[in-house]
């Protein structure tokens, strides 16, 4: 199946992402600062996360050509949309612009999104076809860099403030777990050693289960630590709460796919709650 440039160009760049990484440090950037932030570092900010995260889009496209032939066939690459040399381009132009707009907000934002691009490569290219479990925690942890990002640009430092939001991102692993559980079949197709194919569904949602129930019990951090007022701490127990709820019911249900993909769509839609509690923080700012 073929379809034009454009629509691959679009598909390449995954365009919802950009606010989970820009928006994310975007938000954490006014949730942290007690003054304005002028239009061009919001910008700056905002572009410049978002243009590394679709280069790791489409670098992870390249090296993931091969199976995406065989479980992803519209993906640009197999769909004929876009060929090799054309992704290789994009993807390196984005990792370029990425990190000369974070380069015009200071040295620090600079050296995050660096060693970011270095991570991504690294990724796609070794860790995620020799260590399922291990690429389930690095994007993770690549993920959680946009509270350290949001900081840094307003600041020029890493403090304990976003290092207290960090551990959030263990959430991001359970999920990428789960999404591992519900792509099983196509990725025992072709080789990728995943933890549910490792230790089977049951106990690769148990230690999914793991990563969320840390994540609830953690991500009140900056309430306990005076950054952050009862406004985030009555929304985040509240997503704790769903976190907890949706990993109980993950262990002690049938492992099915249905199963878990419902409960995967719980704790991922439960996210909107993490985001309104730091936007709310943000206007309390």
């Amino acid at each position: 199946m073929t379809t034009t440039p454009a629509r691959g160009l679009i598909a390449l760049l995954r365009l919802p992402y950009w606010m989970m990484t820009g928006g994310l440090s975007l938000i954490t950037a006014f949730a942290i600062t007690e003054s304005l932030i002028n239009l061009d570092t919001v910008l700056l900010v905002f572009f410049s996360m978002a243009c590394i995260t679709s280069a790791g889009f489409a670098i992870n496209d390249y090296f993931d050509r091969e199976s995406d032939a065989i479980i992803k066939p519209k993906r640009p690459i197999p769909s004929g949309a876009l060929s090799l040399k054309q992704v290789i381009a994009i993807s390196t132009l984005l990792f370029t612009v990425g990190l000369a707009l974070s380069f015009l907000i200071n040295c620090l934002s600079f050296l995050l999104l660096l060693i970011d691009c270095i991570l991504l490569v690294i990724y796609s290219a070794f860790v995620k076809r020799n260590s399922g479990f291990a690429a389930n925690v690095l994007v993770g942890l690549l993920v959680g860099t946009a509270f350290l990002y949001g900081e840094a640009t307003v600041s020029q430092n890493i403090s304990l403030f976003s290092l207290s939001l960090y551990p959030i991102c263990f959430g991001t692993i359970g999920g990428n777990i789960l999404r591992d559980v519900l792509s099983l079949e196509g990725d025992s197709q072709i080789g990728y050693p995943t933890l549910p194919k490792k230790l089977g569904n049951k106990g690769a949602i148990q230690i999914a289960a793991f990563f969320f129930i840390a994540t609830a019990i953690l991500a009140p951090l900056p309430f306990f630590f005076q950054f952050f007022t009862m406004y985030y701490l009555f929304l985040i127990t509240l997503w704790g709460i769903l976190l907890v709820y949706s990993s109980i019911r993950l262990v002690t249900s049938p492992p099915t796919v249905e199963n878990v993909s419902k409960y995967e769509r719980m704790i991922t839609m439960s996210m909107m709650i993490l985001i309104f509690s730091l936007i709310i923080e943000a206007v309390v700012a």
